[in-house]
Formats: C-alpha cells, structure tokens, sequence
C-alpha cells in the first residue's frame, strides 16, 4: 500500500549488508518513538516514512512507541492524535507500545547495574551537575558521591523510588567517564525523581528515566534490530551503545542508525515555539492550516501521498539541510492535478451584466446549462452542468477600465472568452458615489456558444465565471507564509521574530452551485485561483491549499 521512501539509501544499504551477514537472521524489526507531549508535525512526517517505509520494504515491522517518560508534559490526547496522523500518513504499527511498558524491567537494570559499579546516586542539584560536566576541551569534575559503594547506592535508588526524597534532590547517573571527549559520557543521569502523577501509570511511580535510559533498553526488549534517529542523536549512539553493552538483554543488541532531519524554509518545528503561537492565539489552534503539523496540513488540503512521494524522492543522508517549501508545494500540487475536482469560484466579486441576453416569454432571463469537466486530467470523472444567466460574478482583477500595457483580460471595448460559454465584449461600466466600478455591462454574442467564434477571430483571454442568480455564499482563506524569512530567526535569533503579520486573508467569495456539495476535507481546484480545501467542520469555509503556479520551478530554472 505504502511507498517505499527511497530505492537506494545509506540506510538501506546498512541493513541489506546486515541482512547479508545474517546479523539478524534476516530480521528487520524499527519502531517510531515520539514523546506524547505534542502534535506530530512535517518534520516527523520524514521520520515515519522512514521507519515504516524501510521495515515493509524488507517484510518487517515497526511498532509505534510512545516515549511517555516525562509525566509533566505527556497526556492521553497526544497519544490519540499521535495515532490518528500516522493513520493518516497512511501507515499502521504493528504494536501500539510505551516506554512505560518497561518502567519495571528499565529499574530493575539500574539496579543491576548499580551492583555492577557502574551507577550512583548523586546527592546534587541539576545546575552543579551540569556546571561539573565541564566542556569541550575543560574536563569534567568528579561528584563527590561518585564512589559511593554499591550497598549504600542501592539502598538511596530503593528509597528513591519509594518516594522518600523530595525532587532535585537525587539523582541516579551511570559512571562512565567525566574526562570523556563525548559529553554524552560524562555519568549521564538516568533517573530524576518527579512526584507527578503518570498518564498511565499514575501514582506508582516518582522516579522517571531519561530518554538516554530508556531509549536503547526499549528497543532491546521489543527486539528492534535498526533503530532509526534523526542526526542530533548521533553523538548519543556511544552511550546508547555502552548501556546494551552492560546489560544482561534478552536478544540481540540494536544497531542506531542516523539521518537528517527535514527542515524546511519558512518554517519552524519547535515543539516550544509551536506551543506559544497556539497559546499566544497567533494560530487558532494545532489544527490551523498555517501550522506545519500534520493535522495542520490536513485541514489545508495537503495529501498524504503527496507528503509521501515528496520524502521519498529527498531520501536519506547524513547531511543537515533546508528544503525549500515550493519543493513540497511542488508534490502537493502535482498530486491534486490528477485528482482535485475542478470548480469555479470567484474571490473577489464583480458584477457583469449582459444587456443583450433573452427573456422568455414570462420576461425572466433565459437560463442555460453548460457541460463543463470536472477534471480534465481524468475523463471518467464525467461532466457537471454549470448554469449561465445575463447576470455573472467575475474576479474584479479581470476587468481593468483603463488596462495597463499587456493587459488583455476585460476593458470597455475588448472581447474576452468567458471559460465554456461565450465571447462577450465589455461596453460601459456602474460606479459608485466614490467613483469605483460596480457593474461592467457587456454583449454577448449568441453564435460562440461554447467559447469558439465560427469566423475563427481569436481573443487574447479566458475568465472563469459564477452566474449570480445560482451562486452559493462562500468564505475563502487566502494564505502566505507564516514567517517571511526563508530560515525564521537568522536575523535576530528569535524565529518569532520573522512571523508574517498577514498570513491569512479571509473573503466572502461567490461560487458555482456544485460547491454546495462538496465533502468536508474534499479538495477542490478553483479554475485561475488554486486548490482549496472544504474544512471538515465549518460548511462552505474553504483553505487554500496552494496555488496553481509552479514556484518550484520557477526557483529550478533560476538556479539553472
């Protein structure tokens, strides 16, 4: 079902050459790891593909396993939305598991280890545990807790763990190398004391381990065999590798394997910064189309397929870079080509009356019926029938009393196509008090039904149309980048700095009948004006998803 993410890629080639040595007996198992403190956005959306992208691709599995070691900032409702993007993605775990699932286990081996000399409970606060770590090139200080004997160690981890000891107060830390050249090795922590009530497991415990604790001991005991990071985890792999190393595991050790993060220009990921924009109203929720979450990109009308084939085509490396967003645009737009129903709406409304349309014999203005595609690219999706009356709504953009050089849309005296129906020429315009056109009266002539001339005369220019009497309300969201610069925060530091003031634009718009029927979430193209979104809970509120231009391309050739 699913899209590999790459044909060739350093990943790939690390587990064919394992599978080759029989390293795992073949065996590819991966796993998906986030913290339940948050919603899933672009960014992971690479890493998902990535890791159930490579297990289908040699017949494995990959589990879904939340890393809830973190009471304070982990609840239920990001574990469901967490679950409900990959769906979306259009990916399944093979499990749905936690970190919390082996609290018991991962104790048991600091114990294990704390019997072994190789942990100790460390009687000072963070900040001099940190300022003890020293730097690259300043060598670390010793705790003087650091060789403490193992019986007095267990006893001060059992009273920890029994809740004895106020927060801060303790910590347990693995007793590796303060001198170590990788800081990741300096007696990391592995367990904090939180007395904070647990999502799932609630009160039973108030000691809580690390991501560094848990991470690797997970895998090992859901037998993970790649455990695919992103590149910041890269300086960890040698502690993620000294805990396996020392632990009695029940199967084989895991191999970490990292690659690039996705980052794309104008846009942050920042789970920190995220929150404020939601929390400041800058955004009207996780949810909001200008937000680079998943359930963001959604409700813009951002395929899943598209999002897919676009992380395929970038594949793996090991080297951090920005893509460009337009990059992304570009598979967005691609997909919703061959896909989107076509529709005609008007954004910003201008009334074209045609004094030479018939009556019937009642006088009421004839109406017609126009055939007109739904989707050009795909002839099975059929036909529609659009209605055409005397009276129109065009894009006040297409007319121009005193056009400007190059402009060949609708001016007093000049012939346009209206978009399947008639040549009609502008003749005289309506103002207003204030002197601003609000009506452009206009000829029609009755032999170009269709659009063609039978004396072949050509025009310069089609407009799409909305016959007014049969036209539906509609509310429109136009979007621009949430942050002006391409990487937000370069200037000054602060990437809320560069947030765009004018991100959104709504208007009341005036569109074809059919409309009316679209789907929550279905995405529809506007002819001229893009692809739009219908949302899944306001009726008739439609997302640009994205324009019709190619910026992609436009910035390749430029490169080129």
């Amino acid at each position: 079902m699913t899209e590999p993410v790459a044909a060739n890629d350093f990943i790939r080639d690390i587990i064919r050459r394992d599978n080759e040595q029989g390293t795992y007996g073949g065996r590819v198992q991966t796993r998906f790891p986030p913290e339940p403190n948050g919603y899933l956005h672009i960014g992971h959306a690479k890493a998902i593909t990535v890791d159930f992208g490579t297990a289908e691709e040699f017949g494995g599995i990959c589990n879904l396993r939340l890393d809830d070691t973190n009471p304070d900032t982990e609840e239920t409702e990001f574990v469901d939305s967490i679950l409900a993007d990959i769906t979306w993605l259009g990916f399944h775990p093979a499990r749905l598991l936690h970190a919390s699932d082996y609290f018991e286990q991962l104790y048991q081996w600091a114990e294990y280890l704390v019997g072994q000399g190789l942990a100790y409970v460390d009687d000072q606060d963070t900040e001099t545990i940190s300022a003890q770590r020293g730097g690259f090139g300043r060598p670390g200080v010793d705790s003087p807790f650091r060789d403490r004997g193992a019986e007095e160690n267990l006893d001060l981890l059992r009273r920890m763990k029994a809740g004895e000891f106020a927060e801060g107060s303790r910590v347990l830390r693995a007793k590796i190398d303060m001198n170590h050249e990788n800081m990741a090795l300096r007696d990391p922590v592995m367990y904090r004391i939180r007395h904070s009530h647990h999502f799932r497991t609630g009160g039973d415990w108030c000691i809580y381990p690390t991501y560094d604790w848990a991470h690797g001991q997970s895998d090992a005991i859901e037998g993970v065999t790649h455990s695919i990071c992103t590149l910041e985890f890269d300086t960890h792999r040698p502690l993620y590798d000294w805990y396996l190393s020392h632990l009695p595991l029940p199967g084989d050790q895991p191999k970490q394997i990292e690659f690039a993060r996705l980052e794309f220009t104008h846009t942050i990921t920042s789970k920190r910064r995220l929150a404020k924009l939601v929390a400041d109203g800058t955004v009207d929720g996780w949810d909001d189309p200008r937000m680079p979450t998943l359930r963001g990109l959604r409700r813009r009308g951002y395929p899943a397929k598209a999002i897919r084939a676009f992380c395929a085509e970038i594949g793996t490396t090991r080297t951090n870079s920005r893509q460009n967003i337009e990059a992304l645009e570009s598979f967005v737009r691609r997909e919703l080509n061959a896909t989107a129903q076509r529709r005609m709406a008007v954004l910003h409304p201008l009334r074209l009356v045609l004094d030479n349309w018939p009556t019937d014999a009642s006088g009421e203005p004839v109406v017609e019926h126009f055939d007109v595609a739904n989707n050009p690219e795909n002839a099975e999706d059929g036909t529609r029938q659009v209605a055409f009356s005397g009276e129109l709504w065009i894009e006040a953009d297409d007319f121009a009393e005193v056009p400007p050089p190059k402009f060949f849309r609708l001016s007093v005296g000049r012939e346009v196509r209206l978009r399947g129906a008639y040549l009609v020429t502008a003749t005289s315009v309506d103002k207003d008090a204030d002197g601003t056109v609000v009506a452009v009266h206009a000829t029609y002539d009755p032999a170009t039904r269709g659009g063609d001339a039978p004396d072949g005369r050509k025009v310069k220019s089609t407009m799409h149309w909305v016959s007014a009497p049969h036209a539906v309300d509609i509310t429109a969201a136009l979007y621009e980048r949430l942050f002006t610069a391409a990487v937000p925060g370069d200037a000054t530091g602060e990437a809320l700095d560069d947030l765009n003031p004018n991100s959104r634009e709504i208007v009341p718009a005036k569109a074809e009948a059919a409309l009316a029927g679209a789907a929550p979430g279905e995405v529809v193209q506007f002819e001229r004006l893009g692809y739009f979104a219908h949302d899944p809970d306001q009726a008739l509120l439609f997302h640009r998803t994205v324009g019709l231009r190619d910026e992609w391309a436009a910035i390749q050739r430029r490169q080129g």
